[in-house]
């Protein structure tokens, strides 16, 4: 099962790499077929390869010769990974149908984030009724759950937007209400908790390093996914543990 999970999610990881360089050019996902983007070859079989494709070419499109970007083989490996990561937590279940859904979205976001400071309202729809279609299929959160949630979400993202000016985008606001209804009440708190922390953490050693300035636009959206994601797999089991302390 977990060499199912690594194959679906290598396929899964090249179909992502088409949403995340078309989607933010306005072009379809579907049409026209896969082809080199510097000469426009479209590509045989043998060069769809997730990941083996990219060292059997010697990381040269075979047609032109242009230099493939990285992105591609890491973007692929990084979705069978994260795939693997999830039945390891759910086993074989809805949970985990229902993760890598929410996972590939997180990746198609943050990879889009990064290289455009974007979220874009097209995937965010998608994912809001991916989301409530799955999760309401599963029983878990409840609508009332996943209503509160999001408005909660949204509404704290809102007002850090409008206390910072401009300081958080309109794309993240919008962003945690689609995550509340992913999450539901109160695991949308711990979510953004974590994407704070863990930002917080990554601006001090991009500063440290001297690899980004203290002016410089940091995208927020990619924490906000590794947020949501650890939240995702292990949101219960760590309000557990901290309500716990507390008693």
């Amino acid at each position: 099962m977990i060499l199912f999970c690594i194959l679906f999610g290598l396929l899964i990881g090249s179909f992502l790499n088409v949403c995340i360089y078309r989607i933010p050019l306005n072009q379809s996902i579907v049409y026209p077929p896969s082809h080199c983007p510097n000469c426009q070859t479209p590509l045989r079989p043998i060069d769809l390869i997730p990941v083996l494709s990219y060292f059997l070419s010697g990381r040269h499109c075979r047609y032109c010769g242009e230099v493939i970007a990285s992105r591609y083989a890491i973007v692929e490996s990084l979705t069978a990974f994260l795939f693997v990561w999830c039945f390891s937590v759910f086993g074989w279940t809805g949970e985990t149908v229902s993760a890598c859904v929410f996972v590939s979205f997180m990746v198609v976001i943050t990879f889009i984030d990064y290289d455009h400071q974007l979220i874009l309202d097209k995937v965010l729809i998608w994912f809001a009724l991916a989301g409530v279609s799955i999760r309401y299929y599963l029983g878990s959160p409840s609508l009332l759950d996943m209503g509160l949630a999001a408005l909660v979400g949204g509404g704290l993202l809102l007002i850090i937007a409008v206390l910072s000016r401009g300081g958080m985008g309109g794309g993240d606001v919008k962003f945690c209400f689609a995550l509340g209804i992913w999450l539901g009440w109160p695991d949308i708190l711990l979510a953004l908790f974590l994407s704070f922390v863990i930002g917080g953490l990554a601006g001090v050693i991009l500063l440290v390093f001297r690899l980004r300035g203290r002016k410089d636009m940091i995208p927020f959206g990619p924490f906000i996914c590794l947020g949501a994601f650890l939240t995702l797999l292990y949101g219960r089991d760590i309000l557990t543990w901290y309500f716990g302390l507390m008693r």
